[in-house]
């Protein structure tokens, strides 16, 4: 009797109850079924039991037996080995993943989970109190928006320095296209990611992004220039946006992109625990990793688009990407034909159409491998380097003369003054010229 009672669960408690009403003629069998969620020809099979081994017979029969398909205690323990070890760090999905594809052990995500809790593993990531928001729909075609951003974090966990992730999602499926490591978020990534994206997909329609200065002018105050066509001088991206005809959406909350912005916090969890197990230490490295990881997280986490319409613009043949990819800045072409840029000076040769392009308005591309063409009306001009500038010489090949201390002349101006023997007989005398002004005026008198 005291083994009953202990098996015994508050289900068959209320079993027992109802049957105890119909036994004593209080309920009838439909309404005993009725309150204990069950039909009256398995209540009859019951209450028949009920009445032969008492309470007993409400009990299921593999209650308290061992399951022949439950994880024997010695694989328990070695994936609960495995997650303190090797994978330490690694949230419950993403340990089960990894258990299948490294170590051919195939559990379910809730079988991990229970022996990892069971053993006091919790999950790395705390999940904060949910919010009420409206959650946007996803665009219906993929290539109709692209999120971009960039994500600084610890990737390397002290194997390296620190490093921004740049990359994009497609709003519509979730697909990460493209992505990059890179030393700081800049334009340079940027261009990267939007040069494969736009080789490889072709032109979104639209791009989703934060107010960081390199899209955006800041709010400062208008330029001449600018005063004089009335808007404010775009970016190197922004004039990008504008060739590639894509319209730039600014962002005016973290939350407003939320779906990059949580694609960020998987990849810190899973691509994190892919470059410590390849001991990736440079950014070399991690973007070696990045490429062969991209093609695996898109196929687990992306999702069918509701059109099977591709939204992407394939490039035009009229645009060379050379032309596009690529930084452009404005010079003016110097009387000597030649450009500067930075520190250096590109020589301007003639051309087909004229001689001399001295006093023209040129525009000058540094592409992304960093090496530097001149343009002129859409035409690439002739170039070679520029010879160098006296100064420029003279600052490379000869020694610099560093100028004399000022504790130094005061040194010497007190031993010139203290030593008569210093000046070596050739102090002027006193009908010298240089003194001859002076001794005439101390000659003179008041009077006169």
């Amino acid at each position: 009797m005291v083994e009953d009672t202990f098996l015994v669960k508050p289900r068959e408690e209320k079993r027992a109850l109802a049957l105890n009403r119909v036994l004593a003629g209080e309920w009838t069998m439909g309404e005993a079924a009725a309150a204990v969620g069950l039909s009256e020809r398995q209540l009859r099979r019951l209450k028949a039991a009920y009445e032969k081994e008492g309470i007993r017979a409400l009990v299921h029969g593999n209650r308290g037996r061992h399951s022949p398909r439950a994880v024997p205690a010695t694989t328990r323990d070695k994936v609960v080995a495995l997650a303190r070890g090797r994978y330490a760090g690694c949230n419950d999905q993403h340990l089960t993943e990894l258990l299948a594809e490294r170590e051919g052990l195939e559990f379910s995500r809730e079988t991990v989970r229970r022996a990892l809790r069971a053993a006091g593993i919790r999950s790395p990531r705390r999940r904060r109190a949910p919010k009420h928001r409206s959650r946007r729909e996803r665009m219906p075609a993929e290539g109709m928006l692209l999120q971009i951003d960039g994500s600084r974090h610890d990737w390397l966990e002290g194997r390296g320095p620190y490093l921004t992730l740049i990359g994009g999602i497609d709003d519509a499926t979730g697909k990460v296209p493209y992505a990059v490591f890179r030393q700081q978020e800049d334009a340079h990534g940027y261009f990267l990611l939007l040069q494969e994206v736009v080789l490889r997909c072709g032109r979104p329609l639209a791009v989703y992004r934060d107010r960081h200065g390199i899209f955006e002018r800041s709010t400062r105050e208008l330029t001449r220039a600018e005063q004089r066509y009335g808007k404010r001088e775009l970016t190197q991206l922004g004039r990008l946006f504008a060739e590639l005809d894509i319209t730039s959406i600014p962002a005016r909350s973290p939350q407003a992109k939320g779906r990059i912005e949580r694609v960020w916090g998987t990849l810190q969890d899973r691509l994190v625990t892919e470059l410590r197990l390849a001991q990736a230490t440079t950014i070399e490295g991690a973007n070696q990793i990045l490429v062969q990881f991209l093609p695996r997280f898109n196929a687990r986490f992306s999702v069918p688009a509701a059109s099977h319409e591709l939204a992407y613009r394939p490039l035009d043949d009229e645009w060379p990407p050379e032309q596009l990819f690529c930084f452009k800045y404005r010079r003016v072409v110097a009387a000597d034909n030649t450009v500067q840029f930075g520190e250096e000076r590109i020589q301007v040769l003639p051309g087909s159409t004229r001689i001399s392009y001295a006093r023209v308005h040129v525009e000058v591309h540094e592409r992304l491998d960093g090496s530097v063409s001149v343009y002129y009306q859409g035409e690439r001009l002739a170039t070679r380097p520029a010879p160098a500038e006296a100064p420029v010489l003279r600052a490379r090949n000869g020694a610099r003369v560093q100028p004399v201390p000022w504790s130094v002349v005061a040194d010497q101006a007190r031993t010139a003054t203290a030593d008569p023997s210093f000046f070596d007989g050739r102090r002027p005398t006193q009908n010298h010229p240089w003194k001859r002004s002076m001794v005439v005026e101390r000659t003179k008198s008041p009077s006169s």
